[in-house]
């Protein structure tokens, strides 16, 4: 884990919110490490005035899932002990645990989603989570939406990729119609739903994952979940890795959705 805190703190004292990132990759590349993420959780940092936790997960095909959602929870569970007198001096003295956010990028997201329904399992929850943040959520099934379709070509995230990412990361055995690809198809999924909280989804109309993402914000909304969508007809998935305007305007819907 890499733990990013503002240069400058709150004058009053007031405590910081703590937002556990997760980054994208499609399961199987890119690290807490590189350039790319260490920059956005320098900026989550500042730009919306948090303690950032970055927490790296193990990757596909040698860790198929659910490992990485195993490596988020013991995330999750560093995170709360860290209030204790030995824990980390940014997090103990700065954080404050009752405003914890889960924010993911792409197969983040995914993460983000299932990690936030294993907390409600859990009797207590370990913490309480403030919100989720999903961007560009990584979802996917057997039947093709009209975005896939749409989009089989794109140049940038192309149908057989996708296919070949959820080949690498799913349990031996499995189709993407699995719970941790298609979260529709599973009824005891829908049911935990009800209670994941406040929720901000972002989505581009490039990506062809739309129809999944927005398909996922109706369920959440079915099932009475708080969620706010951000969706912008232009952009492409992963556009915000490439395009700072958009980086800087999904910062800004963040900043907006932490309380």
């Amino acid at each position: 884990m890499r733990i990013y805190r503002p240069a400058k703190l709150p004058s009053s004292g007031k405590r910081l919110p703590v937002i556990l990132f997760f980054h994208a990759g499609g399961w199987i590349q890119m690290s807490i490490s590189d350039a790319l993420n260490h920059e956005t959780c320098n900026r989550l940092s500042v730009d919306v005035s948090a303690i950032v936790v970055s927490v790296e997960f193990r990757i596909a095909p040698e860790s198929r899932l659910p490992s990485q959602y195993d490596d988020a929870m013991d995330a999750v569970l560093w995170v709360k002990s860290q209030s204790a007198d030995r824990g980390d001096k940014w997090i103990r003295d700065h954080g404050d645990l009752d405003r914890c956010y889960l924010y993911g990028v792409s197969c983040g997201a995914n993460i983000v989603f299932n990690t936030a329904l294993r907390m409600m399992e859990m009797k207590p929850p370990p913490m309480r989570v403030a919100g989720v943040v999903l961007n560009q959520p990584f979802f996917g099934g057997k039947k093709r939406t009209k975005s896939e379709l749409k989009l089989a070509t794109d140049p940038y995230f192309p149908l057989p990729v996708i296919d070949l990412l959820w080949d690498l990361a799913l349990p031996p055995g499995t189709d993407r119609d699995h719970r941790f690809c298609n979260p529709f198809v599973d009824g005891p999924m829908k049911q935990k739903v009800k209670s994941l909280g406040r929720c901000l989804v972002i989505g581009f109309g490039g990506d062809p994952l739309i129809d999944r993402q927005q398909e996922f914000v109706q369920m959440l909304v079915e099932q009475g979940v708080q969620v706010e969508a951000r969706f912008d007809d232009v952009g492409f998935h992963g556009i915000d890795m490439i395009d700072t305007r958009r980086a800087t305007a999904i910062l800004n819907f963040i900043k907006e959705f932490v309380i």
